[in-house]
């Protein structure tokens, strides 16, 4: 049977055409849009930080009593962290560890920038990390070029005080953005905030993500910098590499030696981002939750409307098939096989679905466009659209199968019994 005849028929059924098409096309606008937030989310999800991630703990502590706004405070500081690293490094169960200010994707954020000379505008922003000669072994961190830093060049720092280090390590992304033609090893820059007296950056690591979880410019995602430097602060953070396979005892063992070096600090005893330690495989569940739940909502809010739709088709299909009975009984009283009623409806719907697509089409451009403007959204690949169209027509093919496969069935002697 030719179209013209199925389109006539349609033309009897505007409604329930009508209906069908505008939920194809309504769903397909949604889930591909829902779609793509997935793979969105899911891509920043299985970012790698750059971080040798098995066996990390990040441990906080505090310590009301001290304070840096004095030398004796500073010095005492000081002191206190002296021995808690070297408490930490001799505990069987840890690797390696060293004192910090925050910690990739712990969404704790000390952002700052570089720049080429003290009187430049702007620069490049990134995240700092305090950090010593133990950090790159800590955190696996892999020196594409220049080195480490070495034990006598470790200086201390304040809040009170301007960021002037000696010398840097930062990401290959940071020194790409500074200098893009590859020569930054060796090169000096000047922290924004004030620095007159120059850094030189004596290695670059291939990718360290900055604490922001959060952020998707890669603009300062990848933009970290390593300062050689002890906090002196009461509350300040460690990085403990436990050794493999003992990350569950260092969980115990870590911050029972921290109280037994000084009973009068504080470790938070919370759950989540605001327990005192944690390892760093809930650091990453932590930063990513919200992410990991917008993926699920759009996931599911996707498999409703595709089942919705399906339902539709399969109710509507079934109507129309009922209200039929008696013409698709002469059709096959005139000779139609039970093939060619089947080819029917499967066609009939195909015109239906391929309607409904053509409308999805304008609306997933239309809503991407106002997500683009509203959210900053990047625009939806060609790929997602065409990938729905095609799911939304065989969607289509199959909700409508059963359907069809019954009105196939009809026996002409339905001709003859009244409606």
């Amino acid at each position: 049977m030719g179209i013209r005849p199925i389109l006539s028929a349609l033309r009897r059924h505007k409604a329930g055409t009508l209906l069908i098409a505008l939920q194809i096309g309504l769903t397909l606008a949604i889930v591909c849009n829902a779609l793509f937030i997935i793979g969105g989310r899911i891509a920043k999800i299985e970012r790698p930080s750059g971080l040798d991630e098995r066996d990390l703990l990040f441990v906080s502590t505090s310590h009301a009593g001290l304070k840096a706004d004095t030398p004796a405070g500073r010095a005492a500081l000081a002191a206190g962290i002296q021995g808690d690293l070297t408490a930490l490094r001799h505990l069987p169960d840890v690797q390696d560890a060293y004192e910090t200010n925050a910690l990739s994707l712990s969404n704790i954020n000390w952002t700052l920038g570089l720049k080429l000379s003290p009187d430049a505008r702007g620069g490049a922003p990134g995240a700092f990390f305090f950090a010593d000669d133990h950090t790159l072994a800590t955190l696996g961190l892999k020196l594409v070029a220049g080195r480490d830093f070495k034990a006598s060049e470790i200086g201390r720092h304040s809040l009170l005080g301007t960021l002037e280090p000696p010398v840097v390590i930062i990401t290959k992304h940071m020194a790409d953005s500074l200098f893009p033609k590859g020569d930054a090893l060796g090169k000096q820059v000047y922290f924004v905030g004030g620095a007159t007296k120059p850094s030189t950056i004596i290695g670059i690591v291939q990718r360290m993500q900055t604490g922001n979880s959060q952020s998707e410019r890669d603009s300062f995602t990848w933009n970290s910098i390593l300062i050689p430097m002890h906090m002196l602060e009461p509350a300040r953070y460690y990085v403990v590499r436990a050794k493999p396979g003992r990350l569950d005892a260092a969980l115990h063992s870590v911050p029972a030696a921290l109280y037994a070096q000084d009973p009068l600090r504080v470790i938070p005893d919370g759950t989540g981002a605001d327990a005192g330690v944690r390892s760093f495989a809930q650091i990453r569940a932590q930063a990513y939750r919200g992410d990991i739940a917008m993926a699920q909502l759009m996931g599911v809010i996707s498999v409703i409307l595709l089942a919705v739709t399906a339902a539709g088709i399969v109710g509507l299909s079934s109507f129309w098939v009922g209200q039929r009975r008696k013409q698709i009984g002469v059709r096959r009283a005139l000779g139609a096989t039970r093939g060619d009623i089947l080819s029917y409806f499967l066609t009939e719907n195909l015109l239906i679905s391929m309607g409904g697509v053509l409308l999805g089409v304008a609306l997933v451009i239309g809503l991407n466009l106002w997500m683009v403007t509203r959210f900053e959204m990047a625009h939806l690949p060609v790929p997602y659209v065409l990938v729905g169209a095609v799911v939304l027509l065989l969607l289509g093919q199959g909700a409508v199968l059963a359907p069809a496969l019954r009105a196939s069935r009809v026996p002409p002697v339905e001709a003859t019994r009244s409606v």
